[in-house]
């Protein structure tokens, strides 16, 4: 991933999408770039073929619950999305989101935001600015740790970097 500055159109989704509604199970053992192409296909079937590389995805309350499964945020990622943010995540989502390297923030709420909007946010800062609307928000920024896992791409690219730097890989 590697940015710390996103500017990316919206994908709104309401509340309680869960990882089947994000990647339909009969798709798990697909590659990447296949799993891609039903990213979002429970909660809406055309979503996979309007998302481009860059856009974010703003949603509700319970994002990702249901399964474990990192298909599920693995497919938002590889079909380009570059961040999400909603209300509230699936706690093991959220953390699968992190591990693969695809951005998560929490924004209490996001009502304000609207399916097509263009969202500026700093992942650093913590700050959303809406350049369709001018309306800003503010949420806890990415922590240092954290960004450094996403810029590495994940935290296998990670573990191989200092592993490799280590000279234990």
């Amino acid at each position: 991933m590697g940015e710390q500055h996103i500017v990316g159109k919206v994908h709104r989704f309401g509340d309680n999408i869960n990882t089947d509604l994000i990647c339909p199970g009969q798709y798990m053992e697909l590659p990447d770039e296949e799993i891609a192409a039903h990213a979002m296909q429970g909660a809406d079937p055309d979503f996979a073929k309007r998302v481009q590389p860059g856009d974010i995805i703003v949603a509700g309350k319970n994002f990702g619950s249901g399964s474990s499964r990192e298909t599920a945020p693995q497919a938002i990622k590889s079909c380009g999305v570059s961040l999400v943010v909603a209300e509230l995540f699936a706690r093991i989502f959220f953390r699968n989101c992190i591990n693969i390297g695809l951005p998560v923030l929490i924004l209490k709420d996001t009502s304000g935001i609207r399916d097509g909007d263009r969202l500026e946010v700093s992942l650093k800062d913590g700050t959303i600015h809406n350049l369709t609307t001018g309306a800003g928000w503010t949420c806890d920024p990415i922590p240092e740790k954290i960004m450094e896992m996403m810029n590495a791409g994940g935290l296998i690219p990670l573990l191989e970097q200092k592993l490799k730097g280590s000279g234990q890989l």
